[in-house]
């Protein structure tokens, strides 16, 4: 379907814009709090509690904070080494990509199905803003493939995998990655009809192995929650961790109690799927029409030609997130690998079928699609955040003088729609990850207030802040989390420096306090863009501003 040298070259190319994503700065919130956590089990030496801020934390289990610790145990505390594990995730979740669409399919289908996978926008995204949905995506998918093949071979090893694989998934993010690979494999038994794979000893052995693999997190659970029945955890004592991740977790999010309510749009997910599968979103909206008519055509009829897993766990899966009433983009990553295989063999479909007037619409399309890339990334590059260094233009120029080349090559349209929409993905993430976000991430106050600190040699022991608002990226790139004091309790404290934004600082003055060294940076909430901000002639309308005031 399309050569070896042009699918490793694009691979290699995929592979380059994530290790480019490797070294820029954490954001904030999420991926600067978690790295956070992380940080706290290497420096106390307590890989059994986990702690955000100054509060206990019950809401996910310790998977994704135990992959960052041994990261830092290995390779040191480093923004690079916090990524590592999850982009390790979304390799493994591409191999499996490739595992599990070459056995519902074909070898074809594998490879584009990973292609795809690594190329969707929110799965490029989330390897540099890495959150728990990267590990989790990763895990899931495995366990699916693995679970899978067991269905379809009857082989122990693979079901040993797959329980491995769940157990790792479970411990990442609770009970969802349960629901997931459920639902998927599920589907998978409903439509081959062989439940007799469930009725065998080696789904004990499975079980077995599983329970095993989420025992240490459940220990971590017992161990900080548990034996302390007198710790109140949102307003309530007695919280049995190893209640709340075996039931109470998803009801939770489902009901918003605990964590709250941030939409109770049921089509937000609707929405969101748009630009979180970019560039491939036509083609998977299109892929998922066919195949929910083929199926009512067949009426759910048996064919070895097909597999229901993929449709049946979107379908469900799909239904059951989009009531939840708390939601976030990012909530929808698991589900793409299943999008990506779906999407893949319908493209492999329309290739063998030889239906050139559908291939050249989506060819259409996708060219529609990198034109609107090409305008966004002109507009980031000289208008948004200017280049500044002549190697800036070099890359850009040579990359566009690729994807130029293969616009004008004449070949057949089918390659052509993948070749166009991995450039797609790759010209966009490359300008992201190499030039807008480095740029983007100076107007976060608590990193950029962090490099002035090492370069004064201002000792990271003596900051503080008088409120419990998280300061996550400059407790980072201190290696030391800010420490907390009441307005009183400065008194004593002279000589000390306090971060603090402007009302604070306003508090300081009323309650008496001077200072005679003060450094100010800006302060924009970046993974909150908007256009004003965007706009650099309205873009200081937007920044706040952030002080470390040293008192007298």
């Amino acid at each position: 379907m399309i050569s070896s040298a042009r699918y490793w070259f694009l691979l290699a190319l995929v592979v380059v814009v994530y290790i480019a994503g490797l070294f820029v700065t954490l954001f904030e919130n999420d991926s600067a709090q978690f790295a956070v956590m992380a940080m706290r089990m290497v420096q106390e030496n307590d890989f059994f509690t986990l702690i955000k801020g100054t509060e206990e934390y019950l809401d996910k289990p310790h998977m994704h904070y135990w992959l960052a610790a041994l990261s830092y145990k290995l390779f040191g505390i480093h923004d690079w080494a916090y990524r590592i594990p999850g982009i390790l995730a979304i390799f493994l979740g591409a191999y499996s990509c490739f595992g599990l669409g070459r056995l519902l399919y074909n070898k074809d289908v594998g490879k584009i199905s990973a292609l795809i996978f690594l190329t969707a926008q929110t799965i490029v995204l989330s390897g540099i803003d890495v959150r728990t949905d990267a590990v989790l995506t990763g895990f899931a998918i495995f366990a699916i493939w693995q679970l899978a093949l067991y269905i379809e071979k009857n082989t122990l090893s693979n079901l040993l995998l797959g329980a491995f694989g769940a157990g790792l998934a479970f411990s990442t993010k609770g009970q969802i990655a349960l629901v997931v690979i459920g639902v998927a494999v599920l589907c998978h038994l409903a439509y081959t009809r062989k439940w007799n794979r469930l009725w065998s000893w080696k789904v004990l052995l499975a079980l077995l192995v599983f329970g095993i693999t989420i025992a240490p997190m459940l220990y971590a659970y017992y161990l900080q929650f548990d034996l302390h029945p007198e710790k109140v955890i949102r307003g309530r004592d007695s919280r049995s961790g190893i209640f709340f991740i075996l039931w109470e977790q998803s009801f939770e999010r489902m009901s918003g109690q605990g964590i709250g309510k941030n939409s109770s749009d049921f089509f937000f997910f609707f929405h969101t799927f748009l630009w979180v599968f970019l560039p491939w979103t036509v083609l998977a909206l299109i892929a998922y029409w066919c195949r929910v008519k083929l199926f009512w055509k067949m009426r759910f009829a048996y064919n070895p030609k097909f597999e229901f897993l993929t449709l049946g766990g979107i379908t469900i899966l799909f239904f059951l997130i989009s009531l939840a009433q708390f939601k976030l983009p990012h909530y929808i990553n698991i589900l793409i690998p299943l999008y990506a295989i779906l999407s893949a063999s319908y493209l492999h479909k329309l290739y063998k079928e030889e239906k050139q007037s559908i291939i050249k619409t989506l060819l259409g399309v996708q060219y529609f699609i990198l034109s609107l890339v090409f305008i966004g990334t002109l507009l980031i590059c000289f208008y948004v955040f200017k280049f500044e260094k002549i190697y800036c233009y070099v890359l850009l120029i040579g990359l566009l003088a690729v994807i130029t080349y293969f616009c004008l090559k004449r070949e057949a349209y089918y390659i052509r729609i993948i070749t166009l929409s991995v450039y797609s993905s790759l010209l966009l993430n490359a300008v992201l990850n190499m030039h807008f976000y480095p740029e983007l991430l100076k107007f976060q106050a608590g990193s950029t207030m962090a490099e002035i600190v090492a370069k004064e040699e201002i000792p990271v022991d003596e900051i503080y802040k008088i409120s419990k608002r998280h300061t996550w990226a400059l407790d980072f790139y201190n290696q030391h989390p800010v420490k907390i004091l009441g307005i009183k309790d400065l008194e004593d404290k002279k000589g000390i420096w306090v971060y603090a934004n402007e009302k604070e600082l306003e508090k300081l003055v009323n309650a008496g306090y001077h200072w005679h060294e003060k450094i100010t940076v800006d302060q924009f909430r970046i993974t909150r863009l908007q256009f004003k901000f965007l706009n650099p002639n309205t873009r200081g309308k937007k920044l706040n501003k952030m002080h470390l005031i040293q008192l007298d």
